[in-house]
Protein backbone atom coordinates (compact mmCIF):
# COMPACT_ATOMS: atom_id res chain seq x y z
CA UNK A 1 0.00 0.00 0.00
CA UNK A 2 1.60 3.45 -0.97
CA UNK A 3 2.02 5.77 1.94
CA UNK A 4 0.44 9.11 1.41
CA UNK A 5 3.16 12.21 0.87
CA UNK A 6 3.73 13.77 4.68
CA UNK A 7 2.54 17.03 5.21
CA UNK A 8 5.27 19.90 5.21
CA UNK A 9 5.05 22.87 7.38
CA UNK A 10 5.59 26.78 6.15
CA UNK A 11 8.65 28.66 7.38
CA UNK A 12 6.40 30.42 9.59
CA UNK A 13 5.05 27.10 11.10
CA UNK A 14 8.16 25.91 11.37
CA UNK A 15 9.77 28.56 13.42
CA UNK A 16 7.13 28.68 15.65
CA UNK A 17 7.25 25.04 16.47
CA UNK A 18 10.90 25.52 17.24
CA UNK A 19 10.60 28.14 19.05
CA UNK A 20 8.25 25.96 21.09
CA UNK A 21 9.52 22.59 21.45
CA UNK A 22 13.50 23.11 19.65
CA UNK A 23 14.59 26.41 21.13
CA UNK A 24 18.43 25.39 20.31
CA UNK A 25 17.18 24.39 17.03
CA UNK A 26 17.11 26.91 13.91
CA UNK A 27 15.54 26.82 9.96
CA UNK A 28 18.10 27.20 7.49
CA UNK A 29 18.22 26.66 4.02
CA UNK A 30 14.85 24.14 3.88
CA UNK A 31 16.37 22.42 7.06
CA UNK A 32 15.96 22.69 10.51
CA UNK A 33 19.33 22.45 11.88
CA UNK A 34 21.26 22.37 15.47
CA UNK A 35 25.32 22.22 16.25
CA UNK A 36 26.41 20.50 19.08
CA UNK A 37 29.86 21.49 20.85
CA UNK A 38 31.56 18.77 21.60
CA UNK A 39 35.33 18.70 23.17
CA UNK A 40 36.82 17.21 20.04
CA UNK A 41 37.56 14.56 17.20
CA UNK A 42 36.40 11.46 19.60
CA UNK A 43 33.36 12.97 21.25
CA UNK A 44 32.53 14.28 17.51
CA UNK A 45 32.62 10.50 16.60
CA UNK A 46 30.41 9.68 19.25
CA UNK A 47 27.80 12.09 18.66
CA UNK A 48 27.80 11.16 15.03
CA UNK A 49 27.90 7.49 15.39
CA UNK A 50 24.43 8.31 18.44
CA UNK A 51 22.65 10.71 16.04
CA UNK A 52 22.91 7.78 13.07
CA UNK A 53 21.68 5.21 15.34
CA UNK A 54 18.79 6.70 15.83
CA UNK A 55 18.39 7.51 12.31
CA UNK A 56 18.95 4.37 11.01
CA UNK A 57 15.74 2.97 13.17
CA UNK A 58 13.70 5.50 12.23
CA UNK A 59 14.60 5.06 8.60
CA UNK A 60 15.17 9.10 8.28
CA UNK A 61 18.81 10.38 7.57
CA UNK A 62 19.80 13.62 8.43
CA UNK A 63 23.23 15.41 6.65
CA UNK A 64 26.03 15.72 9.46
CA UNK A 65 29.06 18.07 9.46
CA UNK A 66 31.53 16.41 11.94
CA UNK A 67 34.26 18.22 13.04
CA UNK A 68 36.83 18.52 15.60
CA UNK A 69 34.66 20.18 18.06
CA UNK A 70 31.09 20.00 16.84
CA UNK A 71 28.39 17.84 15.21
CA UNK A 72 26.04 20.16 12.72
CA UNK A 73 22.54 18.22 12.30
CA UNK A 74 20.59 19.25 9.12
CA UNK A 75 17.02 18.13 8.86
CA UNK A 76 14.61 17.70 5.91
CA UNK A 77 11.89 15.46 4.36
CA UNK A 78 14.16 14.76 1.52
CA UNK A 79 10.35 12.60 -0.16
CA UNK A 80 8.16 15.33 1.12
CA UNK A 81 10.44 18.18 0.21
CA UNK A 82 10.27 20.38 2.89
CA UNK A 83 10.33 19.77 7.13
CA UNK A 84 7.68 17.34 8.24
CA UNK A 85 6.50 15.88 11.78
CA UNK A 86 8.99 13.39 10.91
CA UNK A 87 12.09 16.00 10.96
CA UNK A 88 10.76 17.54 14.02
CA UNK A 89 10.31 13.90 16.37
CA UNK A 90 14.17 12.89 15.03
CA UNK A 91 15.32 16.22 16.36
CA UNK A 92 13.40 15.83 19.30
CA UNK A 93 15.03 12.25 20.01
CA UNK A 94 18.58 13.39 18.80
CA UNK A 95 18.37 16.58 21.90
CA UNK A 96 16.91 14.20 23.84
CA UNK A 97 19.58 11.23 23.66
CA UNK A 98 22.71 13.78 23.00
CA UNK A 99 21.96 15.73 25.95
CA UNK A 100 21.05 13.43 28.49
CA UNK A 101 23.50 13.14 31.48
CA UNK A 102 22.89 10.74 34.22
CA UNK A 103 24.50 12.94 37.16
CA UNK A 104 21.68 15.27 36.80
CA UNK A 105 18.85 13.36 37.81
CA UNK A 106 17.93 10.65 40.41
CA UNK A 107 19.15 6.81 39.79
CA UNK A 108 22.34 4.78 40.10
CA UNK A 109 24.34 6.64 37.04
CA UNK A 110 26.47 9.20 38.79
CA UNK A 111 28.04 10.53 35.11
CA UNK A 112 31.34 12.13 34.87
CA UNK A 113 33.32 12.76 37.90
CA UNK A 114 33.52 16.38 38.62
CA UNK A 115 36.70 18.51 37.21
CA UNK A 116 37.48 15.39 34.60
CA UNK A 117 36.92 17.59 31.61
CA UNK A 118 39.04 15.21 29.48
CA UNK A 119 36.11 12.87 29.64
CA UNK A 120 33.26 15.53 28.88
CA UNK A 121 32.05 15.01 25.38
CA UNK A 122 29.68 17.99 25.03
CA UNK A 123 30.10 21.20 26.21
CA UNK A 124 27.42 22.68 25.44
CA UNK A 125 25.92 26.32 26.51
Amino acid sequence: MAREKDKTYSDEEVKAALAERLPQWRLEDGHICRRYKTSGWRSSLMVANAIGHLAEVAWHHPDLLVTFPAVEVRLQNHDAGGITDKDFMLAERIEALVLWQPGKEDGPFEGIPAGSARFAYITED
